[in-house]
């Protein structure tokens, strides 16, 4: 007896199902006249769930889940995304995105879909932001794209999905990029030309502003040393203006002058002929 009471037990033990911490559980009815999905939450707990039941869980916390080209942790071996630009060039992206389910919609959400959280984000989820980025680039150049305007696409990108799930009881927080853009290599080597010319040219920029500096430098400093010598020579022509004006108005000032520049010694005469006769002024 006791022995069959024992196998009762571990039977209704293992026929219970937990709902972990931080989770909401789904009860769903496989057959008969209740065939579907219960509409009870279910919280944190165990819960005995019989052969006609299925238990799905739902996250409340934040999820981050990346849809990459390589396989991470058995998953599909390409969930990249790719889309395409106004000329028709082909990106390819690892995206990443981060959730959390509204635990008061959470009937609705699996009634929507009828799938577990990891079924809804590998395939509904991911289908979204998919169709968001094809609409989102088919306006937009591949400069646009891959440049300035890669957190704009995002951003446009975030918008779409958001508005799409958060009345299911999905609360997008963020989209990102999970890496570099995989381009054609057409595309690649066009864009490094391009920078390559925009680098020269910002470097011959930078060259003709150096030498401009340099013969604006030589400008200001020739027409520094050009003022400096005509205000030289206007002070020297004043000066001789000045000093012309003052002889002509005192002769007496030209002997003066004369004798100030008198060394003292008589002048010699060399040669033949007659003898010079030099008058010396006599002091009064």
């Amino acid at each position: 007896m006791r022995k069959i009471l024992l196998v009762m037990i571990a039977l209704a033990l293992s026929a219970c199902s937990k709902v972990p911490a931080g989770n909401v559980g789904i009860k769903f009815y496989l057959l008969g006249g209740d065939k579907g999905a219960d509409t009870e939450e279910l919280g944190p707990g165990r819960y005995w769930i019989g052969v006609n039941e299925e238990l799905y869980l739902f996250p409340t916390f934040t999820q981050n889940y990346t849809w990459t080209k390589e396989p991470i942790d058995g998953d599909a071996a390409d969930e990249s995304i790719t889309f395409q630009t106004n000329q028709g060039l082909s990106v390819n992206a690892d995206v990443g995105i981060s959730y959390a389910v509204d635990p008061r919609k959470v009937t609705d959400l699996f009634q929507k879909y009828r799938k577990g959280i990891e079924e809804i984000t590998d395939t509904y989820l991911r289908n979204m932001v998919r169709d968001a980025l094809v609409t989102a680039a088919s306006t937009r150049e591949i400069e646009m794209v891959y440049g300035q305007g890669k957190a704009e696409l995002l951003a446009e990108v975030e918008k779409r999905v958001r508005e799409q799930v958060d009345p299911l009881g999905i609360k997008i927080e963020r989209l990102y990029w999970a890496g570099d853009f995989r381009l054609p290599a057409t595309v690649t080597a066009a864009i490094d030309a391009k920078i390559k010319a925009t680098q020269f040219a910002q470097q011959r920029a930078n060259e003709v502003a150096a030498a401009k500096a340099e013969a604006d430098k030589a400008v200001e400093e020739a027409r520094g040393v050009a003022e400096s010598t005509l205000l030289k020579a206007k002070a020297e022509a004043e000066a001789i203006r000045i000093k012309g004006s003052a002889l002509s108005e005192n002769p007496k000032l030209v002997e003066l002058s004369a004798v100030e520049k008198w060394d003292g010694k008589m002048p010699q005469f060399t040669g033949g002929g007659a003898i010079p006769f030099v008058t010396v002024p006599q002091g009064k």
